[in-house]
């Protein structure tokens, strides 16, 4: 495996942390770069992490993971969405209640299950797993970085609405992920 193809790989892997990470930066009042180095650590870091325990497990789970994954990442951004919708109609808060920690982990590891297949991927093509890890991890670090700060962009103009907008995107990830893995969408 080349280097183009595995920095297109780390693209490919990255653009749910990137929306995700826009639909974050929407729900912020005032831009705080602690708020994007967090989620860019968080899902860089799960990003990294997936495609190693991909690689050790190996054939011997993918076909399992493979058949379900695009269910269970529409279920929790769905729901997620959801939250951020309903939380979006409460009154006024400093930052939206999904920068929890407990939350980013769970957007972190939904965004990242595709990363556990490639990794599956990377052990049958005896590819070098350490610089697959880094770049796919940096490469999610970056891009979820400058979401957070583009969609905050977005935010300042649209205040009331942008926690809504932030849950709508989820939402939209997640039927676009199914729709994809039920060949419905072939994009």
């Amino acid at each position: 495996m080349g280097g183009i193809e595995l920095f297109a790989i780390a693209i490919g892997l990255s653009m749910d942390a990137f929306a995700i990470a826009v639909g974050k930066g929407l729900c912020l009042r005032k831009m705080e770069y602690r708020y994007a180095l967090i989620i860019g650590l968080f899902f860089g870091g799960f990003q990294a992490l997936m495609p190693l325990i991909g690689y050790i497990l190996g054939t011997r789970f993918a076909a399992y993971l493979t058949s379900v994954d695009h269910w269970i990442i529409f279920t929790l951004l769905c729901l997620i969405g959801i939250n951020m919708i309903l939380e979006s109609r409460k009154e006024e808060k400093e930052i939206c209640a999904v920068f929890s920690i407990k939350d980013i982990t769970i957007l972190s590891l939904v965004t990242s299950i595709d990363a556990l297949a490639v990794g599956i991927t990377f052990a049958f093509l005896h590819a070098n797993i350490v610089i697959g890890m880094a770049v796919i991890g940096v490469v999610t670090f970056v891009l979820s970085f400058f979401g957070v700060v583009i969609g905050n962009m977005f935010g300042a103009r649209f205040k009331s609405k942008a926690e809504a907008a932030g849950g709508i995107i989820l939402i939209l990830i997640g039927t676009k992920i199914l729709l994809e893995h039920l060949r419905i969408l072939n994009i």
